[in-house]
Protein backbone atom coordinates (compact mmCIF):
# COMPACT_ATOMS: atom_id res chain seq x y z
CA UNK A 1 0.00 0.00 0.00
CA UNK A 2 1.44 3.11 -1.08
CA UNK A 3 2.05 6.12 1.97
CA UNK A 4 -0.37 8.05 1.33
CA UNK A 5 -3.11 5.79 1.23
CA UNK A 6 -2.15 4.59 4.52
CA UNK A 7 -2.27 8.31 5.15
CA UNK A 8 -5.82 8.61 4.28
CA UNK A 9 -6.60 5.81 5.99
CA UNK A 10 -5.99 7.70 9.47
CA UNK A 11 -8.90 10.15 7.98
CA UNK A 12 -9.36 13.38 8.20
CA UNK A 13 -10.47 14.38 11.71
CA UNK A 14 -7.41 15.41 13.99
CA UNK A 15 -7.91 13.48 16.88
CA UNK A 16 -5.18 12.17 19.38
CA UNK A 17 -6.19 8.73 17.82
CA UNK A 18 -5.06 10.26 14.54
CA UNK A 19 -2.31 11.79 16.06
CA UNK A 20 -1.08 8.28 17.65
CA UNK A 21 -1.41 6.16 14.90
CA UNK A 22 0.89 8.62 12.59
CA UNK A 23 3.37 8.05 15.17
CA UNK A 24 3.13 4.46 14.82
CA UNK A 25 3.76 5.10 10.98
CA UNK A 26 6.32 7.15 10.77
CA UNK A 27 8.35 6.40 14.05
CA UNK A 28 10.12 3.33 12.59
CA UNK A 29 11.22 5.07 9.34
CA UNK A 30 13.26 8.01 11.54
CA UNK A 31 16.76 7.91 11.66
CA UNK A 32 17.94 7.70 15.20
CA UNK A 33 19.18 11.17 16.44
CA UNK A 34 22.54 11.47 17.08
CA UNK A 35 22.42 13.32 21.07
CA UNK A 36 25.89 14.77 20.84
CA UNK A 37 25.05 16.94 18.26
CA UNK A 38 22.03 18.19 20.36
CA UNK A 39 22.20 20.89 23.23
CA UNK A 40 18.93 20.30 25.64
CA UNK A 41 16.67 22.33 27.10
CA UNK A 42 17.91 26.32 26.50
CA UNK A 43 15.69 28.84 28.52
CA UNK A 44 15.02 31.74 26.37
CA UNK A 45 13.11 33.09 29.16
CA UNK A 46 11.67 32.86 32.44
CA UNK A 47 8.83 30.87 32.41
CA UNK A 48 9.57 26.77 31.98
CA UNK A 49 7.89 26.29 28.79
CA UNK A 50 10.49 28.64 27.41
CA UNK A 51 12.88 26.27 26.51
CA UNK A 52 14.38 25.01 23.41
CA UNK A 53 16.57 22.34 21.97
CA UNK A 54 19.72 23.31 19.07
CA UNK A 55 20.67 20.51 16.52
CA UNK A 56 23.80 20.53 15.04
CA UNK A 57 27.78 20.45 15.91
CA UNK A 58 28.82 23.55 17.81
CA UNK A 59 31.26 25.55 15.47
CA UNK A 60 30.88 28.90 16.70
CA UNK A 61 31.97 30.59 13.52
CA UNK A 62 30.28 28.94 10.99
CA UNK A 63 27.19 31.51 10.46
CA UNK A 64 24.27 28.99 9.57
CA UNK A 65 20.76 29.29 8.37
CA UNK A 66 18.77 28.96 11.42
CA UNK A 67 15.42 27.00 11.32
CA UNK A 68 13.06 27.15 14.48
CA UNK A 69 10.41 24.55 14.53
CA UNK A 70 7.47 25.34 17.21
CA UNK A 71 4.95 22.45 18.09
CA UNK A 72 1.10 22.61 17.92
CA UNK A 73 -1.09 21.06 20.62
CA UNK A 74 -4.49 22.69 19.91
CA UNK A 75 -3.15 25.66 22.43
CA UNK A 76 -3.35 23.90 25.35
CA UNK A 77 -0.59 21.09 24.95
CA UNK A 78 2.31 19.50 22.98
CA UNK A 79 5.92 19.73 23.37
CA UNK A 80 9.53 20.19 21.19
CA UNK A 81 10.86 16.48 21.99
CA UNK A 82 12.64 14.74 24.69
CA UNK A 83 15.92 12.12 23.92
CA UNK A 84 15.28 9.16 22.31
CA UNK A 85 11.54 10.22 20.99
CA UNK A 86 11.08 10.52 17.69
CA UNK A 87 9.06 13.73 17.08
CA UNK A 88 9.66 16.49 17.11
CA UNK A 89 13.28 15.68 17.08
CA UNK A 90 12.86 14.71 13.39
CA UNK A 91 12.73 18.43 12.64
CA UNK A 92 15.31 19.90 14.03
CA UNK A 93 17.85 16.45 13.22
CA UNK A 94 16.59 17.33 9.39
CA UNK A 95 17.51 20.89 9.92
CA UNK A 96 20.85 19.71 10.87
CA UNK A 97 21.52 17.43 8.23
CA UNK A 98 20.94 20.44 5.58
CA UNK A 99 23.73 22.34 6.96
CA UNK A 100 21.85 24.64 9.13
CA UNK A 101 21.29 25.09 12.64
CA UNK A 102 17.92 23.05 13.83
CA UNK A 103 15.80 24.35 16.59
CA UNK A 104 12.66 22.89 18.87
CA UNK A 105 11.23 25.44 21.22
CA UNK A 106 8.33 25.00 23.52
CA UNK A 107 5.80 28.25 24.44
CA UNK A 108 3.20 28.66 27.28
CA UNK A 109 0.18 27.17 27.14
CA UNK A 110 -3.69 27.90 27.58
CA UNK A 111 -5.80 28.23 29.63
CA UNK A 112 -3.47 29.80 32.07
CA UNK A 113 -1.59 31.60 29.18
CA UNK A 114 -4.57 33.10 26.62
CA UNK A 115 -4.03 35.34 23.49
CA UNK A 116 -1.50 36.74 23.10
CA UNK A 117 0.77 34.71 25.05
CA UNK A 118 1.69 33.21 21.67
CA UNK A 119 3.07 35.41 19.88
CA UNK A 120 4.78 37.26 22.80
CA UNK A 121 6.82 34.28 23.50
CA UNK A 122 7.86 33.70 19.97
CA UNK A 123 8.85 37.58 19.86
CA UNK A 124 10.86 36.81 23.55
CA UNK A 125 12.17 33.84 21.30
CA UNK A 126 13.60 35.52 18.16
CA UNK A 127 14.57 38.50 20.36
CA UNK A 128 17.17 35.28 22.33
CA UNK A 129 17.80 34.01 18.90
CA UNK A 130 19.43 37.33 18.07
CA UNK A 131 21.27 38.21 20.74
CA UNK A 132 22.69 34.70 21.37
CA UNK A 133 22.62 32.19 18.58
CA UNK A 134 25.90 33.46 16.82
CA UNK A 135 27.58 31.39 19.96
CA UNK A 136 25.73 28.49 18.45
CA UNK A 137 27.15 28.66 15.27
CA UNK A 138 23.92 30.35 14.02
CA UNK A 139 23.55 33.47 12.09
CA UNK A 140 21.02 36.21 13.37
CA UNK A 141 20.48 37.73 10.24
CA UNK A 142 19.40 34.28 8.68
CA UNK A 143 16.50 33.12 11.21
CA UNK A 144 13.40 30.89 9.75
CA UNK A 145 10.63 30.40 12.15
CA UNK A 146 8.44 27.66 10.99
CA UNK A 147 4.86 26.49 12.89
CA UNK A 148 2.90 23.70 12.78
CA UNK A 149 -1.09 24.28 13.39
CA UNK A 150 -1.06 26.32 17.02
CA UNK A 151 2.45 26.39 16.48
CA UNK A 152 1.83 28.25 13.01
CA UNK A 153 -1.08 30.23 14.20
CA UNK A 154 2.29 31.89 16.94
CA UNK A 155 4.51 32.43 14.15
CA UNK A 156 1.52 34.27 12.35
CA UNK A 157 0.27 36.34 15.38
CA UNK A 158 4.28 37.47 15.66
CA UNK A 159 4.39 38.34 11.69
CA UNK A 160 1.19 39.88 10.83
CA UNK A 161 -0.49 41.13 14.21
CA UNK A 162 -0.73 41.56 18.15
CA UNK A 163 2.31 44.86 17.66
CA UNK A 164 5.14 42.76 16.45
CA UNK A 165 4.66 42.66 12.65
CA UNK A 166 7.59 45.87 12.73
CA UNK A 167 9.90 43.82 14.61
CA UNK A 168 9.40 40.63 12.32
CA UNK A 169 9.79 42.22 9.18
CA UNK A 170 13.43 43.33 11.01
CA UNK A 171 14.53 40.47 12.27
CA UNK A 172 13.68 37.64 10.57
CA UNK A 173 14.51 35.87 7.18
CA UNK A 174 11.18 34.17 6.46
CA UNK A 175 8.57 31.92 7.83
CA UNK A 176 6.78 29.08 7.00
CA UNK A 177 3.19 28.32 8.54
CA UNK A 178 1.82 24.84 8.32
CA UNK A 179 -1.67 24.32 8.19
CA UNK A 180 -2.48 27.63 10.60
CA UNK A 181 -5.12 29.41 12.05
CA UNK A 182 -5.33 32.81 10.84
CA UNK A 183 -8.56 34.71 10.67
CA UNK A 184 -10.64 34.10 14.01
CA UNK A 185 -13.67 35.28 13.54
CA UNK A 186 -14.53 32.54 10.78
CA UNK A 187 -12.92 30.11 12.45
CA UNK A 188 -15.22 26.73 14.14
CA UNK A 189 -15.48 27.40 17.37
CA UNK A 190 -14.16 24.39 19.59
CA UNK A 191 -12.75 23.82 23.24
CA UNK A 192 -8.98 24.30 22.47
CA UNK A 193 -10.03 27.99 20.80
CA UNK A 194 -12.02 28.94 23.52
CA UNK A 195 -9.18 28.05 25.88
CA UNK A 196 -6.47 30.95 24.15
CA UNK A 197 -9.25 33.09 22.24
CA UNK A 198 -11.58 33.09 25.00
CA UNK A 199 -15.37 33.40 23.95
CA UNK A 200 -16.13 36.84 23.58
CA UNK A 201 -16.95 37.77 19.34
CA UNK A 202 -15.54 41.44 19.65
CA UNK A 203 -12.07 40.43 20.22
CA UNK A 204 -12.18 38.20 17.07
CA UNK A 205 -10.93 40.32 14.34
CA UNK A 206 -8.15 41.75 16.76
CA UNK A 207 -6.78 38.82 17.21
CA UNK A 208 -6.45 37.62 13.92
CA UNK A 209 -3.32 37.73 11.79
CA UNK A 210 -4.99 37.36 8.76
CA UNK A 211 -4.75 40.81 7.36
CA UNK A 212 -1.35 41.47 8.70
CA UNK A 213 0.03 38.38 6.92
CA UNK A 214 -1.70 39.44 3.52
CA UNK A 215 1.09 42.89 3.92
CA UNK A 216 3.76 41.97 5.66
CA UNK A 217 6.91 41.85 3.75
CA UNK A 218 8.52 38.68 5.41
CA UNK A 219 8.39 36.11 2.83
CA UNK A 220 5.96 33.33 4.17
CA UNK A 221 5.46 29.73 2.95
CA UNK A 222 1.99 28.32 3.84
CA UNK A 223 0.85 24.61 3.56
CA UNK A 224 -2.18 22.83 4.00
CA UNK A 225 -2.97 19.31 3.58
CA UNK A 226 -5.30 16.90 1.56
CA UNK A 227 -7.17 15.74 4.51
CA UNK A 228 -6.79 18.34 6.62
CA UNK A 229 -10.17 19.44 8.89
CA UNK A 230 -12.58 21.76 7.13
CA UNK A 231 -11.53 24.26 9.23
CA UNK A 232 -7.96 24.58 8.33
CA UNK A 233 -8.93 24.04 4.52
CA UNK A 234 -11.16 27.20 5.07
CA UNK A 235 -8.39 29.12 6.88
CA UNK A 236 -5.69 28.62 3.96
CA UNK A 237 -8.49 29.29 1.10
CA UNK A 238 -9.18 32.50 3.40
CA UNK A 239 -5.00 33.53 3.42
CA UNK A 240 -4.97 32.63 -0.21
CA UNK A 241 -7.89 35.29 -1.23
CA UNK A 242 -6.47 37.62 1.12
CA UNK A 243 -3.17 37.74 0.18
CA UNK A 244 -4.01 37.69 -3.75
CA UNK A 245 -6.23 41.04 -3.13
CA UNK A 246 -3.63 42.74 -1.06
CA UNK A 247 -0.41 41.31 -3.19
CA UNK A 248 -1.81 41.05 -6.59
CA UNK A 249 -0.35 37.35 -7.29
CA UNK A 250 -0.58 34.07 -4.83
CA UNK A 251 1.71 33.35 -2.27
CA UNK A 252 4.11 30.60 -1.52
CA UNK A 253 1.60 27.74 -1.39
CA UNK A 254 2.01 23.92 -1.02
CA UNK A 255 -0.98 21.65 -1.05
CA UNK A 256 0.27 18.42 0.67
CA UNK A 257 -1.02 15.65 -1.37
CA UNK A 258 -2.45 12.41 0.95
CA UNK A 259 -1.33 13.98 3.95
CA UNK A 260 -3.41 14.77 6.99
CA UNK A 261 -3.06 17.28 9.63
CA UNK A 262 -0.34 16.13 11.40
CA UNK A 263 1.56 13.94 9.14
CA UNK A 264 3.42 16.80 7.10
CA UNK A 265 5.45 16.82 10.02
CA UNK A 266 6.04 13.07 11.69
CA UNK A 267 7.16 12.76 8.03
CA UNK A 268 10.27 15.06 7.94
CA UNK A 269 13.60 13.67 7.99
CA UNK A 270 11.94 10.20 7.24
CA UNK A 271 12.62 8.07 4.50
CA UNK A 272 9.43 9.03 3.01
CA UNK A 273 10.04 12.47 3.02
CA UNK A 274 7.65 14.86 0.77
CA UNK A 275 7.81 18.04 2.69
CA UNK A 276 11.81 18.44 3.34
CA UNK A 277 12.28 19.46 -0.03
CA UNK A 278 9.79 21.76 -0.45
CA UNK A 279 11.06 23.48 2.87
CA UNK A 280 14.57 23.73 1.66
CA UNK A 281 14.17 25.37 -1.47
CA UNK A 282 12.37 27.91 0.19
CA UNK A 283 14.74 28.36 3.21
CA UNK A 284 17.85 28.49 1.01
CA UNK A 285 15.86 31.22 -1.33
CA UNK A 286 15.01 33.30 1.78
CA UNK A 287 18.31 33.05 3.50
CA UNK A 288 20.35 33.44 0.57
Amino acid sequence: MHIHDRIRALGTEFSGAQVQASMALFGPLQPPVDEAMVRRDLFYGPDPRHRLDLFGELVTDAKRPVLVFLHGGGFVGGDKGAPGAPFYNNVGAWAAAQGWLGMTATYRLAPVHPWPAGAEDVARLVAWLRLEVARHGGDPGRIVLMGQSAGAAHVASYVGGQGFADQAAASIAGAILLSGLYDVPSAARNPYQDAYFGTDPAWFAAQSSIDGLAATSVPCLFTVSENDPADFQRQAALLVSRRVAAKGKWPDFHRLEGHNHISPVHQIHSSVDELGPVLARFVARVTG
